[in-house]
């Protein structure tokens, strides 16, 4: 498979470098600095509304914002000439699977995609992800970059199965909610390996991206275009169900419908595990979160953070469902918490509940 930054001109290297460095102070500069104004400005705020009223007067804020907005358009547009500079070359391979397949590509063109998924631009990707098959390859590239290079590898999705993950060296079966272009999912294979693993995701291009990069690796999976509120899978089929980066993007019924259907999954003993983001506690950050969510076209973060989702497991006949903070740096799942951060971060947190043996 070609790796696209194998391929960059030194133009277009330096144009990503220019972004990343870019974001990069905006998170370790310019935000410590932002938080450095707001607490001149008195007394922490006791709500994430009250905070949030102050943190849009503040004299940096405008320039902060605008950074943030700015730096994810110019990123999409460098990434996006870059894969449409090799259109042809990156969508031949997509079919150019070599030898025998390992895994599965199962593709619906009769899957219904809902509005709240095609109605927005989601991190402000022009087209979105299921546009295109080009747009998946813009959306693998740009994810590099979103998270800081700290990623490359899928170092947080391997950190996550290594240590938020159950051993289970039996497990028949595990499923992954929302893959993507399998950066979540082909880590499961290293973890179960006697297992049947399955992707599940609304968007084509990004499946059939995943299927080409998981034969390359020689990797078994079954990539499946469909609904991970109603998967079609059989009930009590499953050892694990997961998924990663997804339940905040979908409103809060749909969030619900999802936990339903992933208890619906699991075998008794199961365990469901969500790598996502969670309310720090601290209004001034959390309101950051909120404002980051808007700017990056991702409105339904407000839903998630307000949802009960612990109630929704208990009530979905799960048990034992808790949030624990996941520190993407090194340690992955970190019950201490998140620790002391000048820069601005996600919230990651791994939400996890189990189906009762009876």
């Amino acid at each position: 498979m070609i790796d696209i930054e194998d391929q960059l001109t030194l133009d277009e290297r330096s144009s990503i470098d220019f972004i990343l460095t870019l974001r990069k102070r905006w998170s370790d500069t310019v935000y410590p600095a932002l938080a450095e104004e707001y607490a001149a400005t008195g007394p922490a705020a006791g709500t994430v509304e009250a905070a949030t009223g102050r943190l849009r007067e503040l004299s940096l804020y405008p320039w902060y914002s605008h950074l943030e907005r700015v730096q994810q358009k110019m990123l999409w547009k460098t990434v996006g000439e870059a894969v449409v500079n090799r259109a042809e070359e990156l969508r031949g391979q997509l079919d150019d699977i070599q030898g025998a397949p390992r895994g599965r590509l199962e593709l619906d063109p009769g899957v219904e995609l809902p509005g709240w998924y095609t109605d927005y631009d989601i991190h402000i990707q022009p087209g979105g992800f299921d546009s295109d098959d080009l747009s998946a390859y813009v959306y693998e590239l740009g994810a590099r970059i979103v998270m800081l290079r700290d990623n490359d590898g899928y170092k947080f999705h391997r950190l996550f199965t290594e240590t938020a993950l159950p051993e289970v060296p039996g497990a028949t079966r595990v499923l992954d909610i929302g893959c993507g272009f399998g950066k979540s999912t082909r880590p499961l294979t290293a973890r179960y390996p006697g297992a049947e693993v399955i992707g599940i995701d609304f968007a084509a291009p990004g499946l059939r991206l995943a299927h080409a990069e998981a034969e390359a690796d020689g990797a078994a999976i079954t990539y499946r275009q469909g609904d991970g509120r109603a998967t079609g899978v059989e009930d009590a089929s499953c050892d694990i169900v997961t998924g990663t980066m997804v339940l905040h993007e979908m409103p809060a019924e749909a969030v619900r419908e999802t936990v339903v259907e992933a208890a619906r999954l699991l075998k008794p003993g199961g365990t469901m595990s969500f790598l996502e983001f969670n309310p720090t506690g601290d209004p001034f950050r959390d309101a950051t979160i909120h404002e980051h969510a808007e700017r990056n076209n991702e409105p339904f973060f407000r839903d998630l953070f307000a949802t009960d989702l612990v109630g929704i497991c208990a009530r979905a006949g799960l048990t034992g469902a808790h949030w624990t903070p996941f520190d993407e740096r090194r340690a992955g799942r970190s019950p201490e918490g998140w620790g002391e951060r000048r820069e601005w971060h996600f919230p990651w947190a791994v939400l996890t509940a189990t189906k009762p043996e009876n």
